[in-house]
């Protein structure tokens, strides 16, 4: 079978961007929107859809509760998901065409999920999102995880796979970034349009596209010229069985989680950083975002040559203990306070400290799903990318659904309002919590991978490489 060319690999690297533009959108927008500061309301004009405060229980917001019974239906669709693309037998491959399809209507959820229909505090607008999120989600999985399978199957030699690594970890930064994007433009908008117009118009924008950038790949790329697997005839619960019986992928997935949870609750806090922490304009989100995305992409040529030193599993845990530290200057922002050191020189700080660690997360962890999957098909003789990078997406849309769900409950602790009262602001105390939180996280993502046996995953791999010669 054909080898994907440089200029094939990014081609496939640019739907990444489109996705992650939009899952970028719901990690920085939906608590930022569907819970607006008091400022938003008194001086832009925010309007609450939802009921705001800890009113589940005491300790729950309904914005969380309503996250983390999405994460029940993603528990059953991913697998499922998953177990389809392995079986599928579709002339035109296993994976392109369930991007095709999910492409598009993945694109307008998202954007309809911003469109509440009641302009006030109303029950139905709680239905809305619900719905919504959960559609959200479904496409997301339709479209990640045959897309994540593809790093397996395309990748077909280590320089393969990191290369598009590599290529899917600066588009997915890219993407991320556009997600931003609103902080500057919804404000040019606003005066015009109103505050909720003023950022679906730039979902709109940024929806449309993502959706291009999602259908290039399905129309540019053909499959069946570069992956020759045979269907899974396993069904979901025995293939999904199967995966997690992998220790090295269990190991894995742990440490992906905290993962996810550390880098969602930066992605999630930092414009509560930047206007309460930093007390900056919340413009300055936007630009710290994309100075620490472009000094990050700056690192990415020496990764793969410091991958071939070291080895994966050295470099993401060296990854983790840096991402703590950044998020260790984060919290420390309230400990000290503004008054000493700038808000600014926080933020840039947390940046250059920050940058080459999410160059090394970002890009090899898909790396070592693809080596564990190809290491398990040599050994059992069954091809389940599917399923290995369906539980990777599981383990991502989980930890950013705990950090969604640990932010809005731990953001508010501190504040002197009645916290079942429609006035619920992030405090300093707050964001003190979650940066430290978020320190904890990446230190449990450390420890959990260094279980990982990276020796014996790339034994069996390279006992395959030896026999094809």
């Amino acid at each position: 079978m054909k080898r994907l060319s440089k200029k094939q690999m990014r081609i496939f690297a640019v739907g990444q961007l489109g996705w992650s533009t939009l899952s970028g959108i719901i990690s920085a927008w939906f608590v930022t929107f569907y819970l607006p500061t008091q400022v938003d309301m008194t001086e832009n004009g925010a309007i609450q859809y939802i009921v705001p405060g800890l009113v589940i229980g005491g300790f729950l917001t309904v914005l969380g509760l309503i996250t983390a019974l999405s994460r029940v239906f993603d528990a059953v669709t991913d697998p499922w998901i998953a177990s389809m693309s392995d079986r599928s037998t579709n002339k035109r491959g296993r994976r392109i065409p369930f991007m095709q399809y999910a492409a598009v209507p993945l694109s307008v959820v998202t954007v309809l999920l911003f469109c509440a229909p009641i302009n006030e505090i109303s029950s139905w607008n709680i239905v809305w999102i619900s719905v919504f999120i959960v559609l959200f989600y479904l496409f997301m999985t339709m479209y990640c995880t045959p897309y994540n399978a593809l790093i397996s199957e395309f990748g077909k030699t280590q320089d393969d796979r990191m290369y598009i690594s590599t290529a899917i970890s600066l588009t997915f930064f890219a993407g991320t970034m556009l997600a931003y994007t609103p902080f500057v433009f919804a404000g040019m908008l606003r005066g015009s349009v109103g505050f909720a117009w003023s950022y679906r118009i730039c979902f709109i924008v940024l929806a449309v596209i993502s959706c291009i950038c999602m259908l290039i790949p399905t129309f540019c790329l053909n499959e069946k010229e570069f992956v020759d697997t045979k269907p899974s005839n396993v069904n979901m619960l025995k293939s999904l069985g199967a995966t997690f019986k992998n220790k090295n992928f269990r190991t894995f997935v742990g440490s992906d989680i905290m993962y996810w949870v550390g880098l969602t609750l930066f992605q999630t806090g930092l414009p509560f950083f930047v206007k309460v922490s930093m007390k900056l304009d919340e413009s300055f989100t936007m630009y710290f975002l994309g100075g620490m995305t472009v000094l990050s992409a700056c690192f990415y040529p020496i990764v793969p040559k410091l991958v071939r030193k070291f080895g994966k599993k050295k470099l993401v845990i060296s990854g983790f203990l840096g991402l703590a530290l950044a998020y260790v200057i984060a919290g420390l922002i309230g400990v000290i306070g503004t008054t000493v050191i700038p808000g600014i020189v926080y933020g840039a700080l947390i940046c250059v400290i920050a940058a080459f660690p999410m160059a090394l997360l970002g890009i090899i962890p898909q790396s070592i799903v693809a080596d564990v999957a190809e290491a398990d098909g040599i050994e059992t003789g069954e091809n389940r990318e599917g399923m290995f990078f369906a539980a990777r997406t599981f383990a991502m849309k989980f930890g950013q659904s705990l950090a969604m769900l640990v932010f809005t409950s731990l953001a508010i602790i501190g504040t002197t309002q009645n916290t079942n009262s429609n006035d619920i602001t992030a405090s300093v105390l707050g964001m003190t919590i979650v940066g430290f939180v978020a320190v904890a996280f990446c230190t449990l993502g450390a420890v959990f991978l260094s279980f990982y046996n990276e020796k014996k995953v790339m034994k069996t791999i390279e006992k395959k490489d030896d026999a094809k010669e």
